[in-house]
């Protein structure tokens, strides 16, 4: 096998891989959205007296614990944000084994702009 082959192969390995990140990562936070409403429903209240919810993470991940509806939907929907944060970082690894340089950087800004993104939104800035 030459050395163009085993990197096409690697490469297809890298590409079913992020296309499972996606799929997982849609199908789990799916599957907790759908238990925090359920548990909403049985509940009949989010969890949390009207107009407070969870903002923060340590909040949310107590929610959850004490299986309080509003977080674990938050939690949810913090899966399906890091679901497509997490296929970039990917990206950075498959454009790496290609020895695409420039798409490297490019995928690294990208990342960096995500998460700083990510840190903003959560400190409220």
């Amino acid at each position: 096998m030459s050395e163009k082959e085993s990197k096409a192969k690697e490469m297809h390995q890298v590409e079913l891989i992020i296309g499972q990140i996606l799929r997982i990562g849609v199908i789990v936070s799916a599957t907790v959205i759908v238990l925090g409403i359920i548990l909403m429903l049985i509940q009949g209240s989010g969890g949390y007296p009207n107009g407070i919810q969870p903002t923060g993470f340590k909040e949310i991940l107590s929610g959850v614990l004490a299986l309080r509806p509003f977080a674990v939907i938050m939690l949810g929907l913090f899966l399906l944000i890091l679901t497509p944060t997490l296929r970039v970082a990917v990206s950075i690894y498959a454009f790496a084994v290609e020895k695409d340089h420039l798409y490297v950087w490019i995928t690294t800004a990208v990342l960096i702009i995500l998460i700083i993104a990510s840190v903003i939104g959560y400190f409220g800035g």
